[in-house]
């Protein structure tokens, strides 16, 4: 079957460029050509007024001429001047203004075929001359300025200016069709680039849906993805790859502990039945020698202890992957210590071993769940009888200060070798060292996790000499204000 990604994602992602691409060519037409034409014809109208009155007394002192020709002449010049600096049609008026319908004689233009006196010019004109000061009329793309003249401190006239501002409206024109050319460019390259974009991010991420269809099909052997760009589709890779090796170490890991516990079990069932079967022809036969049959149950009560320690350390497996909730109150690690070591006297005995409880100055208190501190102080003490070699002592020293409690098992066995310390608190994991009495590889695994479900740790440190030492430590409580827990839980368990 072929597994193909949705086209959501490439349609997604080339609408959201494309709609980016769109609102900031709006937003840009919004905020730029709107308010353009206004400010344009703004200032087009402000330039107008200040070449106004710059000239204003050049015409004044033009007026003040009292020889006919050298007035016109002045006056013509400045006509000229100021029309050709501010590309208008610039007037010269008297006071005399009567022909509203047309320019009146009065007026003197800066053209030798006058047009006619639009209405705006003429009330700006007379705006100026009725009002004083600068009058400024503004109609549809016609723009007139006028100042009044007063040479000699009297009312002479009116100089106006009439300007086209059909310009601005061009400006504005070739700027909003520059800005849907450059907008439609933009929607052409967003498009391109959302189709390259989604079509590298579709091709990456379908190499690792196929990967990991590919793992929930045939396991976690298949070839690990490699994706060595530094984005998140990246870090996906390498979290997938990551989490493919996670799966190889712990179907190893699997494949290790079936193997080991299908051995175990096989070993002590085939002796079990074994023994019954020889048990049953002895006792058929009516000649059961006692000696032997002790000797048989006792080998089937040792092949039923390894089951009973498996079936508990599977237990306490399902319990922790089940994340069962631990209790969280105040241990004295001195008092569980002493009751946990009691409980393996016996065990010490056959092996020619013995326990030394080095207790700490006062009462040590720890924060953790009772039942589960002695799960693994009795851990720890099953490990170090199991390795400690006949006619040594092994030691448990519990010490305290106002950060943590600490519970030190040390043995004098052979030691942890070094390739082995990082790997000892995996699960299913058996040392070099292991042998036909061996555990199943559990315990220190659930030792540590209990520890750090309890906010502690518990870690393998250098020992003292020959031997492995293993020290667990707890954050550090009050005392209790009751009976002790430590007694309350060896005692149950």
């Amino acid at each position: 079957m072929t597994h193909r990604l949705p086209a959501g994602l490439r349609w997604r992602l080339l609408l959201a460029l494309v709609a980016t691409a769109m609102i900031t060519l709006g937003a840009t037409a919004l905020v730029l050509v709107g308010p353009l034409q206004e400010r344009l014809r703004a200032q087009a109208a402000d330039q107008l007024e200040t070449d106004v009155i710059a000239a204003q007394q050049k015409f004044e002192l033009a007026l003040q001429q009292k020889d006919a020709s050298k007035r016109a002449g002045d006056l013509g010049e400045a006509l000229f001047a100021l029309s050709f600096q501010s590309d208008a049609r610039v007037l010269v008026g008297n006071t005399s203004l009567t022909s509203p319908g047309g320019l009146p004689p009065s007026f003197t233009d800066d053209s030798e075929s006058l047009a006619p006196l639009g209405r705006g010019t003429l009330l700006v004109a007379v705006a100026a001359m009725n009002h004083g000061g600068t009058q400024r009329d503004l109609r549809g793309d016609t723009l007139n300025v006028a100042v009044p003249l007063y040479p000699k401190g009297k009312l002479a006239g009116v100089l106006v200016a009439e300007r086209r501002l059909a310009e601005v409206s061009t400006v504005v024109d070739r700027v909003r069709n520059g800005l849907l050319a450059a907008g439609a460019f933009g929607l052409l390259v967003a498009v391109v680039l959302a189709i390259g974009l989604s079509s590298t991010l579709l091709r990456r991420l379908g190499r690792l849906r196929t990967i990991a269809l590919r793992i929930s099909r045939e396991g976690p052997d298949v070839p690990t993805p490699h994706d060595s760009h530094r984005d998140e589709v990246g870090d996906l890779a390498r979290t997938l790859a990551l989490m493919q090796e996670e799966l190889r170490r712990q179907e190893a890991a699997r494949r290790a502990f079936v193997s080991t516990a299908s051995h175990e079990l096989r070993t002590p069932l085939t002796m079990l039945q074994g023994t019954m079967e020889l048990l049953e022809e002895d006792l058929g036969d009516g000649r059961l020698d006692l000696e032997d049959a002790q000797r048989q149950v006792a080998t089937a009560r040792r092949e039923l202890r390894r089951l009973s320690v498996l079936a508990e350390e599977l237990l306490d497996l399902s319990r922790l992957d089940a994340q069962v909730p631990l209790r969280s109150e105040p241990v004295e690690l001195g008092e569980l210590a002493r009751a946990v070591a009691a409980e393996f006297e016996l065990s010490a005995r056959e092996h020619d071993l013995r326990i030394e409880t080095v207790p700490p100055d006062g009462p040590c208190w720890g924060r953790g769940d009772p039942d589960a501190v002695a799960r693994v102080v009795r851990i720890l003490l099953d490990n170090a009888l199991r390795y400690g070699p006949p006619g040594e002592a092994v030691r448990v020293l519990v010490d305290c200060d106002e950060r943590q409690a600490t519970l030190d098992v040390v043995d004098r066995g052979p030691g942890i070798p070094a390739e082995e310390r990082e790997h000892i608190f995996e699960r299913f994991h058996r040392g070099a060292a292991a042998g036909s009495e061996g555990g199943f590889g559990l315990g220190l695994a659930i030792g540590r996790e209990l520890a750090r479900r309890m906010g502690g740790d518990l870690v393998l440190a250098d020992s003292y000499g020959r031997g492995a030492r293993f020290v667990l430590s707890l954050r550090a409580a009050a005392p209790s204000p009751g009976a002790s827990p430590a007694r309350d839980s060896v005692a149950a368990g």
